[in-house]
């Protein structure tokens, strides 16, 4: 096991609501993510002395810790690639409290996504940026691949030709997260589940891509409290301790376009990541008691169960349809409806989850967990995190 592990907690979580026309400014959920977190740790905002965000996050530091009142910031930090950044904040985070670099550092992300920029849609500044992105969107924006479903569907067509995967087996997922949505009353499509018949009913985005395999696109934020395990012991609600925090990219790594390498329908930079996991935490996949994968399209759900170790190449389709993944099976998925069904909020939604059915606070408890596995973006140099409810 690694110096990190059992070295930091989540110790708060906060959120705005989730909705499609939030009618503020993204600096406005930032602040309001965080007092929330804030305020369910029981810590005034004097304590906080780090900040961690996304590179894409268009509320600075400075200006949350201006807004918050925090004062002087011993630590502040932005990871890159999108979604695939969201539990690297933590780890980030986590990094810095076991260094004693910080004492209480939190970790936040808020957007207009829907009412704002809307992220599934053609972006001219994504091939515009000045910086080898940038140069890498520009060669195949013109070529049509230029939305995320768009870059999404080449690796899903592969998995299908390598592994006899259909379109069936992509909408179960979407099916189980709006389920767990229909019963959850934060998330988005509360009470409003699918059936099969309703994901091969959508209309087709980007084939073998409907409708249905595409995760929302929504206004929000969502904060996390990080400090150490012993002062958390000490706060309002029972630490989530982080038992393994790792970040991982692939070779010949791109973002969302890496179709130069030999594995097109895998995802190595996650298999990099589990492995990570595995060895800081001490545990496998076995010891998982609930899982929130990051599901902004279906296929790489099924991608991910792989590259962790939960099935071997090619059984992810049938893994699903055995049921493991229901919440009365061994391996419950996303309880609160993932990206598809609760919110998409890069992922910091689906960490939140982790910490409340650890502390068996949430709307679709799934028994007593004592380890929640937690993964970010998918497609892109990405990140993952163990918790659990006691010390290693």
């Amino acid at each position: 096991m690694s110096g990190l592990s059992g070295r930091a907690a989540i110790a708060g979580t906060g959120a705005t609501e989730f909705s499609k026309d939030s009618g503020r400014s993204e600096l406005r959920l930032a602040v309001e993510a965080v007092r929330a977190a804030l305020d369910d740790a029981g810590l005034e905002p004097a304590a906080v002395d780090g900040l961690v965000t996304f590179t894409m996050d268009s509320s600075s530091e400075i200006a949350v810790a201006r807004e918050l009142g925090l004062g002087s910031l011993k630590f502040f930090s932005r990871i890159n690639f999108g979604g695939g950044a969201a539990a690297a904040t933590v780890q980030q985070a986590a990094m810095a409290v076991a260094t004693g670099v910080a004492d209480v550092v939190v970790a936040y992300r808020a957007f207009n996504e829907r009412s704002g920029q809307r992220f599934g849609r053609v972006s001219a500044a994504a091939a515009q940026q000045v910086n080898t992105n940038g140069v890498e969107n520009s060669f195949h924006y013109p070529m049509g691949i230029a939305t995320p479903a768009a870059t999404v569907a080449m690796s899903a067509r592969r998995y299908m030709h390598e592994y006899g995967a259909t379109s069936e087996d992509f909408g179960r997922i979407a099916v189980l997260d709006r389920a767990r949505a229909a019963t959850n009353p934060k998330a988005w499509f509360h009470g409003r589940p699918i059936t099969l018949e309703d994901h091969q009913a959508s209309r087709p985005i980007a084939e073998p891509l409907r409708l249905l395999d595409c995760c929302q696109e929504s206004d929000g934020g969502v904060a996390l409290v990080i400090t150490s395990v012993e002062r958390a012991r000490d706060l309002a609600q029972a630490p989530a301790v982080i038992q393994a925090a790792a970040q991982g990219s692939g070779q010949d790594q791109y973002v969302m376009t890496s179709y130069y390498r030999d594995d097109v329908a895998g995802l190595p930079e996650m298999r990099v990541v589990g492995s990570q996991l595995w060895a800081q935490s001490g545990l496998s996949p076995a010891d998982v008691d609930v899982a929130v994968l990051y599901d902004h399209f279906t296929p790489y759900v099924l991608m991910q169960l792989e590259e962790l170790g939960f099935c071997r190449k090619g059984e992810a389709p049938g893994f699903v349809a055995e049921g493991h993944l229901e919440l009365g099976g061994d391996l419950p998925l996303n309880p609160h409806g993932g990206q598809l069904g609760e919110a998409y909020i890069h992922g910091m939604n689906g960490i939140a989850e982790a910490v409340r059915q650890l502390r068996g606070t949430a709307a679709n408890q799934v028994g007593s967990p004592h380890t929640v596995l937690v993964t970010a973006g998918t497609g892109v140099p990405t990140s993952g995190l163990v918790l659990s409810t006691f010390v290693s």
